[in-house]
């Protein structure tokens, strides 16, 4: 290869990454990615305990299978500290949990057993949702977001620091914050 085909595929690369980084910030500005500042706010992590069993007619098709879902625990964390309740935690995310649920008896699975299924084996699922309220304008909000936002503010909460918040398209999520 050439030197000439070397400076086509670099240049190809350089356009290629530009043009990228130019759709990404016009395609916040276009979905209305919208910045709020403010310093009031409580990170949320509704952490649940949820025993569910697989239905199924035929275990080789999926199409064929159901879930049931039985027994639930819930205990929602606010701002990483340690809520009432705990049982468990903080774990690998900071999180805590609540004792764990009962599993399910042979007679309650039996009892949602239709004709011809076959019970699976309960399993324990273990499911989290984050979530930011925050006070901007005199206007307090609660929207859905992920752990790494959920971390963010609580570390900003524990330092005593204001947010910056990125929402995300049509304002109905939180992408991102930065401590103040």
């Amino acid at each position: 290869m050439g030197l000439k085909a070397n400076c086509l595929i670099v240049m190809d690369s350089i356009y290629r990454v530009w043009f990228g980084m130019i759709g990404v910030a016009l395609g916040c500005i276009v979905s209305s990615c919208t910045t709020v500042a403010t310093s009031q706010f409580e990170a949320t992590a509704l952490t649940t305990y949820t025993w569910r069993t697989e239905y199924t007619t035929d275990p080789s098709d999926r199409r064929r299978t159901r879930t049931e879902e039985f027994a639930t625990t819930s205990l929602l964390n606010r701002n990483g500290e340690r809520p009432d309740g705990a049982v468990t935690g903080p774990d690998d995310q900071g999180l805590w949990w609540a004792e764990l649920p009962p599993r399910p008896t042979v007679e309650e699975m039996e009892e949602r057993k239709r004709s011809l299924e076959q019970i699976g084996t309960p399993e324990l699922l273990k499911t989290v949702d984050y979530s930011l309220t925050y006070t901007s304008e005199g206007q307090t909000r609660t929207l859905p977001t992920d752990h790494s936002v959920y971390r963010k503010a609580v570390r900003a909460y524990q330092d005593g620091r204001s947010l910056e918040v990125l929402l995300g398209v049509g304002d109905a999520t939180v992408e991102d914050v930065n401590p103040q």
